[in-house]
């Protein structure tokens, strides 16, 4: 009676259209009444979820990739990206996703990926014959990437949801080779679909240009370098990158590219302020849920529950990727993280499963989840820069799930792919 409690009311409030952030926040109080627990602890367990010095990783890689949004980093992304792959057949495809991949290294959002680059790409896509839907597929499809390079700031948040147990700089580098994979997939796919339905080249960049246009993008990607880097380094903590690289993204914005005016400065702060507001709450709310979970001892039976349905942890991931996949469809990626891990954590432990390799594959799964409807905030985002309707693209896009879910099925069952590279440049 007491989960029922506890996830029924959740799930009742999330029903009636309450944000999934209060929804948490309204599931543990009552759960708290219900167990005769003082609701004093449960606001401490909230104010003590915000409070910790990780956190401010969050914001500040959010500043930095909104600086760099709005002051045209997109636009040089895309023009660099044509340099490499804009001559060749379906080249503007190409271009989108490898536009996507550099500027997931800044954004760390699939969303905000998204904006900046569809903003640039699918009107220039559309314009060049390629057909819209299709423009539309490719932007939200490469913006998958940016959940699994460095600065995902979803990576920090199953850090925090895993108690902090789990070292950010270890799941930073554990999802580049998942997110290379997943861009050459795509990559592959495109090319199959230009060659069949015969989409046009571009021209090749003369050199003198192609070194100008490189030059120009240098700037913005020098700050892949301080974040990785700093980190690799060990001169800072990925909170203190985020910090550099705000300051480093403020100087580029305004004093080299100069295409942000400083009296849009306040509104970009705004903006900013309102989304980790957002983050923070559901982060501290997600806290009290989960500590109400432990009380309850919900993790332990769903440990138990696993194990006794399988021994093999083989067909555990299995049905957990499937659940994600079907939970992933009707909530954003940031909650299922923060609702999910404290659950799923003692069960891969139990099955000897590495937490970092089981983060990106929570990450990568929920992520296929923003593409899908009815939610799909990077889908509808994708929908409205294109001028399309979600219906005409949940059938279109398709095709794109399947690189997808073979990526997803390499990285479950190939721990290597994710943990090579931390083991290599951090140690275990």
């Amino acid at each position: 009676m007491d989960v029922f409690v506890l996830i029924g009311t959740f799930a009742v409030v999330c029903l009636l259209g309450m944000p999934v952030a209060y929804a948490l926040g309204i599931a543990a109080i009552a759960a708290a009444l219900w167990i005769d627990i003082p609701l004093e602890a449960v606001m401490l367990k909230v104010s003590g979820g915000m409070s910790g010095f990780s956190l401010l990783a969050i914001p500040f890689f959010i500043l930095a990739g909104s600086i760099m949004a709005v002051g045209g980093m997109a636009e040089r992304l895309v023009n660099l990206a044509k340099v490499f792959v804009g001559f060749i057949r379906g080249g503007m495809a190409l271009v989108n996703i490898l536009a996507s991949t550099m500027f997931g290294c800044i954004s760390g959002s699939s969303v905000a990926d998204t904006a900046a680059v569809g903003s640039v790409m699918i009107p220039q896509m559309i314009k060049n014959g390629y057909p819209r839907l299709f423009a539309v597929n490719v932007t939200i499809s490469g913006s998958l990437q940016p959940l699994l390079v460095p600065p995902s700031h979803n990576m920090i948040i199953y850090s925090i949801a895993a108690g902090g147990t789990i070292s950010v700089a270890h799941l930073f580098m554990g999802g580049i080779i998942p997110a290379l994979l997943l861009g050459l997939s795509l990559i592959i796919l495109v090319l199959i679909i230009a060659h069949r339905e015969n989409f046009p080249k571009g021209e090749v960049v003369p050199l003198r240009q192609a070194l100008k246009i490189a030059l120009d993008a240098v700037w913005g990607m020098v700050t892949v370098f301080i974040i990785l880097g700093g980190i690799l380094s060990g001169v800072f903590t990925p909170t203190e990158a985020g910090a550099v690289a705000c300051v480093y993204a403020f100087l580029v914005t305004m004093f080299v590219y100069r295409d942000v005016k400083w009296s849009e400065l306040p509104k970009l702060i705004g903006r900013v302020v309102r989304t980790v507001g957002m983050v923070m709450i559901m982060i501290g709310f997600s806290i009290a849920f989960g500590y109400m979970m432990a009380i309850m001892r919900i993790p332990a039976i769903a440990t138990q529950f696993f194990i006794d349905i399988s021994s093999d942890k083989y067909m555990f991931l299995l049905w957990i990727n499937i659940l994600l996949l079907l939970l992933g469809t009707f909530m954003d990626l940031a909650p299922m993280l923060l609702i999910c891990t404290p659950i799923f954590l003692p069960v891969i432990k139990a099955f000897g499963i590495d937490p970092v390799h089981f983060g990106i594959v929570m990450i990568l799964n929920l992520g296929i989840g923003l593409l899908t409807p009815p939610v799909g905030p990077t889908m509808v985002v994708g929908c409205a820069i294109g001028k399309v309707s979600m219906e005409a693209v949940s059938r279109s896009i398709l095709v794109f799930y399947i690189p997808m879910l073979i990526v997803l099925a390499l990285v479950t069952y190939i721990p290597e792919l994710t943990l090579w590279l931390p083991r290599m440049l951090l140690g275990k």
